[in-house]
């Protein structure tokens, strides 16, 4: 076998094509919910922050309907409101313009699936992020984890003059590593 090459491994072009302007900007001003803000930064295993990753994030609306196919309700989203955005980790970070979601079918624990490509990466990481103002314990995939590793997900809320914003940053490796998923 052949050693890896870097066109091999995803990024670091994520800038170009991927990410286009609004693109991290998920509700309209009609979208139904409560508006949120998230901004955060991508880390390294020294806790560097990682400049030119890309987060993708895809989540139901304020009614708990994804606007895609699979979900049995999703005529019934709200047309207001996309749910799907891409950030690029410039400057401060990435940063989402959305709706806090729903409860999804029986789960009452609003949450929102992230997608993280970085260089190096040779494929993307998926994780979950959580609100800090609920019981996260009643979703069953936060509920599973080793409770010292649940925080890496979850998100803290702070109001300031401007709105709700929720703080999380996401670790690639090292201590304080997000817990990441295999699909």
């Amino acid at each position: 076998m052949r050693p890896q090459s870097p066109s091999q491994t995803v990024g670091p072009f994520f800038h170009f094509g991927l990410v286009r302007e609004g693109g991290n900007i998920l509700a309209d001003e009609e979208a139904l919910g409560e508006r949120i803000v998230i901004r955060g930064r991508v880390l390294d295993g020294e806790g560097v922050p990682v400049d030119d990753a890309l987060v993708e994030i895809w989540q139901a609306d304020a009614l708990g309907h994804f606007r895609h196919p699979a979900d049995p309700h999703h005529a019934q989203a709200d047309p207001n409101f996309r749910g799907f955005g891409r950030s690029a980790t410039v400057g401060e970070g990435f940063c989402f313009h959305t709706v806090k979601p729903g409860p999804i079918g029986q789960n009452p624990v609003p949450y929102i699936n992230v997608r993280v490509f970085a260089r190096g990466m040779l494929t993307h990481a998926v994780t979950r992020m959580y609100f800090s103002d609920h019981d996260n314990t009643q979703d069953p995939t936060f509920g599973s984890l080793d409770p010292l590793r649940r925080q890496t997900l979850v998100a803290q809320r702070r109001e300031t003059p401007g709105g709700i914003v929720y703080r999380w940053n996401i670790r690639l490796q090292g201590e304080g590593e997000t817990v990441f998923f295999e699909l």
